[in-house]
């Protein structure tokens, strides 16, 4: 059967691509296609649209890119109509996927749409939960989602995070050498992203390498263009004992602790069982919409997940060197709270096997071919 994913980033490629392999584990001669970019390619996807540079910090860096998607949206729902998959599946990026889904069902696509990680999880919209529930089935991450949707009278499927079992906790590991240590550095992909995260986390390693002077740092960007930021903005900084490595997963292997920027990167992290501080910054004019759309709630998924702190939180101007420092330093030296918090996580997350209940959800959906 045909499968077609659309994401906007690089974090619901990294979900389409394990519930792509799961899906491949029941239906051998499945086929996938759809809009990704790098690591689905690499997966086997036929992409039809590239989503690189989709990804922004807030509406209002995506506004000037609104009238280019919504032309792209409806360009593949003509040709999804003509030629039908068997099943589509929306993987996050909410604004542009339940945009397309409107699109697919107004020109008469009746194959099955999935929308996985419907938008506004934490937020308790009723409008934004009718609108997807409208046009695909939801099926969420998170228990929290899936109650409130049910209180709504509204069909959603749950079986837990799909990617929690694609993680294993690591063993417990001791504190760090009072003098040293191996950070890493994750900032984010996004260019806001880097060009807010960059300089304070290459700030926060020198400061807290004046007091670990046997510290280490490897920074995992997401990709050569971000390896290319880092190492330009560290050569300035005159940082050293900066190493790179591939992405996420192989920076994080060999450190202690890691610097995050908020996102699925934290919760890779946490399932990982790595100690990790977590920030986020944005521009000024971007702050006020944050705050009210935040309205005080965390902003990391562990937090959000386990309704309290368990992952410092710095953001905006709480992200300074001296807290980031601050913060990993305690990590360092005590690693073992945070990783008995994670462990917990693990619990509130579902039961092992999410991605192949997900996979057999998905296969039998495409199987029965309706909607």
């Amino acid at each position: 059967m045909r499968y077609f994913f659309s994401t906007g980033e690089a974090s619901g490629e990294l979900t389409a691509v394990a519930l792509a392999e799961a899906i491949a584990r029941l239906d051998a001669g499945a086929r996938f296609e759809g809009i990704g970019s790098d690591r689905m390619r690499a997966a086997g996807f036929t992409i039809r649209q590239d989503n690189g540079g989709w990804a922004s910090m807030g509406p209002l860096a995506a506004i000037p890119r609104i009238p280019k998607l919504l032309a792209i949206g409806l360009r593949i729902a003509a040709q999804l109509v003509l030629s039908p998959p068997d099943l589509v599946v929306l993987v996050d990026f909410g604004g542009f996927n339940v945009r397309f889904a409107q699109v697919l069902r107004a020109l008469g696509f009746r194959k099955p749409v999935i929308d996985l990680y419907p938008p506004g999880t934490w937020l308790d919209d009723p409008k934004r939960a009718k609108d997807v529930a409208r046009v695909a089935l939801p099926l969420t991450a998170f228990a929290h989602q899936r109650d409130f949707f049910a209180a709504l009278g509204l069909p959603i499927a749950f079986f837990g995070h799909p990617l929690a079992s694609r993680y294993a906790m690591r063993s417990p590991r001791p504190a760090a050498p009072p003098d040293g240590g191996t950070v890493a550095i994750l900032p984010g992909s996004r260019p806001g992203e880097l060009k807010y995260h960059v300089p304070l986390l290459l700030r926060a390693f020198a400061l807290l390498k004046t007091q670990r002077p046997l510290l280490r740092a490897i920074a995992g960007p997401a990709d050569e263009r971000g390896k290319r930021y880092i190492m330009e903005a560290a050569a300035r900084e005159g940082i050293a004992d900066l190493s790179f490595a591939a992405g996420t997963g192989a920076a994080i292997a060999g450190a202690d602790a890691a610097w995050v920027a908020s996102g699925t990167a934290v919760l890779e992290c946490a399932l990982s069982g790595i100690p990790v501080v977590a920030l986020y910054v944005i521009s000024p004019r971007l702050e006020k919409y944050a705050q009210r759309v935040r309205a005080g709630r965390f902003v990391t998924i562990p937090n959000l997940v386990m309704r309290r702190q368990i992952v410092p939180e710095l953001l905006q101007e709480a992200a300074t060197p001296e807290r980031l420092a601050e913060e990993m330093d305690a990590l360092l030296r005590d690693p073992s709270e945070q990783y008995a918090e994670f462990s917990a996580l693990r619990e509130e997350l579902g039961p092992p096997g999410a991605i192949e209940r997900c996979a057999a959800f998905t296969f039998e959906l495409a199987k029965n071919g309706t909607s």
